[in-house]
């Protein structure tokens, strides 16, 4: 058999050996050679070639080169490495040869140590490849290792998360323009294209920032009106002591939703994608907005009052309450309430979880504390779930008073209560703040980048709420 390696210096470049290969008699197999301590077997890695012993290898059976003295086939040897010459015992592996001397060292010593060169997600895939894991960095590099692999995953929290940043803009603008496209192939494309533009984006004419001024008009007139009708002067009861709406405010309901069934309509007609329409968040706020009152109008119809429905008639009380969701319209025209709705639901749900832990740990805590204390006083401390309330509204510090302890053991429980409840909600609370502000940040300039970049075509502000879409995937609940 005839071998050839090429670049056996250190310096030699990754990939640069070739070699021809007979097929390996079971004379030869790996697995006949024995484990005499003095065994060895030359390791080739990117041409850095180097000699390790079977004992040495042996030591650690669980990784890349201790498996290789198991291998009894060709199939299993080409399984571990790149290349093999049998009857040179040479075995040959196109990974970074600066790195290779860290593995060895690791196998002299048992010790793995931080290749400093290397990023530290460079550094996992590299150990992860020989097989070595992370519990054998040597005290002197975990610590610091382990540092630098969370700051990494922070600095990266928008890309790992599929948050839109400002280096994404040029594709996303692309994709932007993709769905502008097919406006050429649709009837009256470019009229289409332009009332679309018109309704999406604020920034793109006169009539486009007047239609946005109307349509934030009409959400705020709507919450004001749903408001107003809650109370009791504004009501008006029939002979069967039925509540009716008052007659300004019913005419103001009808105006605002046949406003909103207008807006998601056209924006469905008009949408370049119809499919895409149906996945953002924003337009499913729309839909919801209006689904209530058509489900209500309908059942009223066909099956009379409230008080004939029965059962089915708390169903339309639940619907017609649903109009509270109206206000979520709001964030279509407020990039600092779609910028909290994704921190919360994409970025910080690991820190929300927390915080609930926590105040879930604590509340449990001090009830029972509490109800030990007060439980012979009559002063509402009956039962521990009764306590419940008493320690949520302690811990988060709002103390509402309606239920007090009296006792000495009580009231100390309360002073820890409250003093826990600070030191429970502040650390959270403090990241959230921080992440929603650094997203808040880096959408308002994709928003200034995407706006100056798309002047010319008229996307400007509508090309930020496109791309800002996929960033707010699945935010809000419906």
């Amino acid at each position: 058999m005839s071998t050839e390696t090429l670049g056996n210096g250190d310096g030699a470049l990754q990939g640069q050996f070739w070699m021809t290969r007979e097929p390996m008699s079971p004379q030869s197999c790996p697995s006949r050679w024995g484990h005499h301590p003095e065994d060895v077997i030359n390791i080739n890695v990117g041409g850095l070639r180097r000699r390790l012993s079977s004992s040495a290898l042996s030591k650690f059976p669980d990784t890349r080169l201790g498996r290789l003295l198991s291998c009894d086939s060709e199939e299993s040897i080409l399984q571990l490495c790149d290349d093999y010459d049998v009857s040179a015992r040479e075995f040959y592996f196109d990974r970074n040869p600066g790195f290779f001397l860290y593995v060895l060292h690791f196998y002299q010593t048992g010790k793995l140590h931080v290749m400093e060169e290397l990023c530290v997600f460079s550094f996992c895939q590299e150990i992860e490849y020989w097989g070595i894991n992370e519990f054998f960095l040597d005290s002197c590099c975990s610590y610091r290792y382990h540092e630098r692999k969370l700051e990494s995953r922070h600095h990266n929290w928008d890309e790992e998360s599929e948050v839109s940043s400002v280096d994404t803009s040029p594709d996303e603008i692309s994709d932007i323009n993709h769905d502008l496209l097919r406006y050429s192939t649709l009837r009256c494309g470019n009229l289409r294209k332009r009332l679309w533009l018109t309704m999406e984006n604020p920034g793109y004419s006169i009539p486009s920032k007047l239609f946005s001024f109307v349509s934030i008009s009409v959400v705020l007139v709507s919450i004001a009106t749903m408001c107003i009708h809650s109370m009791p002067e504004y009501q008006e009861v029939d002979e069967n002591g039925n509540v009716l709406d008052e007659p300004i405010l019913h005419k103001l309901e009808y105006f605002c939703i046949s406003w909103f069934t207008f807006e998601v309509s056209s924006r469905l007609l008009l949408s370049p994608n119809p499919r895409k329409f149906f996945k953002h968040p924003l337009n499913l706020i729309d839909i919801v907005s209006v689904l209530p009152f058509y489900f209500t109008l309908l059942v009223d119809v066909t099956m009379g009052s409230d008080s004939e429905l029965g059962n089915l008639g708390k169903v339309v009380q639940v619907f017609r309450l649903m109009r509270i969701f109206r206000v979520l319209k709001l964030a279509r025209h407020s990039t600092g309430l779609r910028s909290l709705g994704a921190t919360l639901k994409v970025n910080c749900y690991r820190e929300v979880g927390i915080l609930l832990l926590y105040l879930a740990v604590g509340v449990s805590v001090f009830s029972g504390v509490a109800y030990t204390a007060e439980k012979e006083e009559d002063v509402g401390f009956d039962t521990i779930p009764a306590c419940w309330w008493w320690g949520t509204v302690s811990m988060t510090t709002v103390g509402y008073g309606d239920v007090v302890p009296v006792t000495v053991a009580g009231k100390l429980a309360a002073s820890g209560c409250i003093l826990g409840g600070i030191l429970v909600v502040a650390l959270p609370i403090t990241i959230i703040f921080n992440k929603f502000s650094h997203f808040y940040r880096k959408q308002k300039a994709l928003e200034a980048a995407v706006r100056n970049s798309g002047k010319k075509e008229g996307l400007g502000h509508e090309s930020s709420e496109l791309s800002f879409g996929k960033a707010t995937k699945d935010v809000f609940f419906f």
